[in-house]
């Protein structure tokens, strides 16, 4: 029996802030060129041990262990074996997801997140502590495409990640303006010993910083596999630390030792000469970029002076009406997102109709000359349950990694603690997620269920969209890429991908262009990268416009020819480098 579909509205909310600060701009950037094999991470620390595996003969499986064990070392503030990941890879002949995500607790409710008084709580609130901590992944997801893809010995793999926690690293400019802007952490005494010096201030720029209990945690996955995190004492100390706490969770070894990561088919969809696949529910992001793309081209059918291939920035400086049509085109994806997607596991999510291109072209007809302001979310095809829309709060802390090998693979992994320091819990010399603040802190409104609402055992809706594009008509691989930044991921892709197939700029232009978009509030452009014409032609379109530090980290391979060009965003510290 159909459902009717709850057309509330989201409400006035403010535009939410970026998950990680600005931290400064590179300019100058250029796409590093390779021949065979090519890793980008967020730190070329991490870069280099990707690239260490490929040149042992590993496959980009491991290199992106590799990469993300580093990255646990040298990015803490956003991803690591505390937290969860999304995997797209490709085996020369067929794409593969793997779902990393965290699970929550058997002890979760629903209302954990919820006052006396029914309100929500304030972010912060909810986030510092145990009451937040979902049951990692990322491991458990590396181990499982690793069974599958990887070349290396497991153990291998982790390394460099041990000898740079072993002999130290310096800390980075990044890292030092992270931990300065980080109210909180004072508040921790595990995260103060590490991250501050003894008077209290953050960490100065290269700092050797040590540490010894990630080397020894790092030691024990590598000897023991992943289930080194999930039994015995690795994983009693992490239910202890989040039951401890003083705003406790309720993650048991039950639950660590029930994890399992899930192999699952990609979203994929035809965009112009291009197949674009991306990571299916619980992450929106797959569906969310495709269904943007699926709107453009529709629009560019229905009017050709529409066709977002014409609209070429000038230099980088987009075009006024460019940002027009991708922002309408992405309110009515965060629509449909906020609506229908969840874990699939909990939710029947029609991914089928959201992407059926005569649903596309319907969505398509809302767009015109002046910005609709609020999207409402669309009624695609088939079964569509009765839901209201998810209110929860935009924020995530996270990472992306790239690499392709020489022997035809390639792997996009986008990797979250959730918000910046997760929820300040140090365990093992690593820091645990706070990825239950991605459920909907409200259940329920109005007698209807959110889709995206907390039950014991199911993933949080994310927003990232690790993605694979490929030639249509070869189905030969063209490019790599995803990007962190929380719910504004899906814009940082989807003009990363315009900018590449569209209007034909090399990576690392496709990645510098100045950000902008709509999370279905506000028309957002780059603070300080657009000019004052854009956004009086904007306004004159009907859009609010705010200017907000909108710090992507995108992350980009791409053929060239015989070979690759990688490249890696301004807006953060990674880096690009291959054979």
């Amino acid at each position: 029996m159909a459902l009717l579909v709850s057309a509330c509205s989201h409400g006035d909310l403010p535009a939410p802030a970026a998950p990680e600060i600005a931290s400064g701009y590179r300019s100058g950037l250029h796409a590093v060129r390779a021949e065979r094999q090519m890793a980008a991470a967020a730190n070329p620390l991490a870069t280099a041990a990707g690239l260490e595996m490929l040149r042992q003969g590993g496959s980009a499986i491991d290199a992106a262990i590799a990469m993300q064990a580093v990255l646990t070392l040298v990015e803490p503030q956003s991803s690591g074996i505390g937290g969860g990941a999304f995997i797209l890879y490709w085996d020369g002949t067929r794409a593969q997801a793997f779902d990393g995500r965290e699970t929550a607790p058997q002890g979760a409710s629903a209302r954990q997140f919820l006052q006396p008084n029914g309100a929500p709580m304030r972010f912060a609130d909810a986030q510092i502590g145990g009451l937040s901590v979902g049951v990692p992944g990322a491991l458990r997801a590396l181990e499982l495409a690793h069974q599958q893809h990887g070349r290396l010995a497991w153990k291998t793999l982790f390394g460099p990640a041990i000898k740079l926690a072993r002999d130290g690293f310096p800390v980075s400019p990044r890292l030092h303006a992270l931990i300065g802007a980080d109210r909180f952490i004072t508040q921790s005494p595990q995260l103060a010993r590490y991250f501050l010096t003894p008077d209290g201030q953050p960490l100065p720029v290269g700092t050797p910083l040590r540490n010894p209990e990630l080397a020894a945690s790092l030691e024990a996955i590598a000897t023991e596999g992943a289930d080194a995190l999930y039994q015995g004492a690795l994983a009693h100390a992490i239910s202890a630390q989040v039951n401890a706490h003083s705003n406790p969770g309720s993650l048991s070894l039950a639950d660590l030792s029930g994890y399992r990561a899930k192999a699952r088919d990609p979203v994929c969809a035809p965009y112009k000469r291009w197949q674009v696949c991306g990571m299916p529910p619980p992450s929106s992001g797959g569906v969310a970029v495709l269904q943007t793309l699926g709107i453009l081209e529709a629009l560019g059918k229905r009017d050709g002076q529409w066709d977002i291939a014409k609209l070429q920035p000038s230099g980088l400086a987009p075009r006024a009406d460019a940002v027009h049509l991708i922002a309408e085109a992405e309110r009515l994806a965060y629509a449909d997102r906020a609506q229908y997607l969840a874990d699939p596991s909990f939710v029947q999510v029609n991914v089928k109709g959201l992407l059926s291109p005569a649903y596309l072209a319907s969505r398509a007809e809302q767009v015109g000359e002046r910005s609709m302001g609020r999207a409402q979310a669309g009624v695609p095809p088939g079964l569509n349950l009765a839901l209201a829309p998810d209110r929860s709060p935009l924020r995530t802390s996270t990472s992306q990694v790239v690499a392709v090998d020489r022997f035809g693979g390639a792997l996009s992994m986008t990797t979250s603690i959730e918000a910046a320091f997760g929820a300040h819990v140090m365990v093992g010399g690593f820091l645990l997620n706070n990825q239950l603040t991605d459920f909907s802190f409200v259940p329920d409104e109005q007698g209807k269920p959110v889709a995206n609402r907390l039950e014991p055992g199911k993933r949080p809706r994310s927003s990232m969209a690790p993605t694979l594009v490929f030639e249509r008509e070869s189905g030969q691989l063209v490019a790599a890429l995803g990007s962190p930044g929380g719910s504004q991921i899906i814009q940082y892709v989807n003009k990363a991908l315009i900018g590449l197939l569209d209007w034909k700029l090399d990576p690392q232009a496709a990645i510098d262009m100045p950000n902008f978009g709509s999370r279905n509030l506000a028309t957002e452009v780059e603070a300080g990268r657009v000019s004052p014409a854009l956004l009086r032609q904007l306004q004159e379109r009907g859009h609010k416009v705010t200017e907000i530090d909108m710090t992507s980290g995108t992350q980009m391979i791409v053929r060239d020819g015989d070979g690759w060009l990688g490249s890696a965003d301004p807006r953060r510290e990674g880096s690009a480098a291959g054979d």
